[in-house]
Parts: structure tokens; C-alpha cells; sequence
């Protein structure tokens, strides 16, 4: 069962970027994140599971740049 995260969550940085990219793996895959609840659990967990994973890796990627390009500005 999904679960809806409180007030009290705590939040990074990177979590409005963290949720979009998960709401646009959930959309590509046909699915809204509200609806998760009406799936079935395994399937609800499932999907979140791959969602947060290509976050995270989306997010690892965007933060690689970042110092790449970080690095190639300061070396002169």
C-alpha cells in the first residue's frame, strides 16, 4: 500500500525535483500517483519501487553534471 507522507517529512534539497521525476515515470508507465492507492499492493509497491530508483539515478546524473561541469569551469 502506498503511503501518503505527513507535514512532518522531512525535506531535502532535491525533493520537488525528486517527486517530479517520480510522477513522470509514474505517467510514462500510465499511471497518476493519487491511483497507486487503487492498484494492488504488490503491484502499488512495485511501481514505486522502479519510480524511486529512476529517480534517485536521474538525480545522481543531474548532480555528476553539475560537478563535471563544476570542475571543467574551475580548472583554468
Amino acid at each position: 500500500m502506498y503511503v501518503v507522507p505527513t507535514q512532518q517529512a522531512v525535506q531535502a534539497p532535491q525533493s520537488p525535483l525528486e517527486r517530479q521525476l517520480i510522477v513522470d515515470y509514474l505517467a510514462e508507465k500510465g499511471h497518476r500517483l493519487p491511483d497507486l492507492k487503487n492498484l494492488p499492493a504488490e503491484m502499488s509497491k512495485k511501481l514505486m519501487t522502479e519510480a524511486c530508483v529512476y529517480a534517485s539515478l536521474r538525480l545522481a546524473e543531474i548532480q555528476a553534471r553539475s560537478q563535471f561541469r563544476r570542475a571543467i569551469r574551475f580548472e583554468d
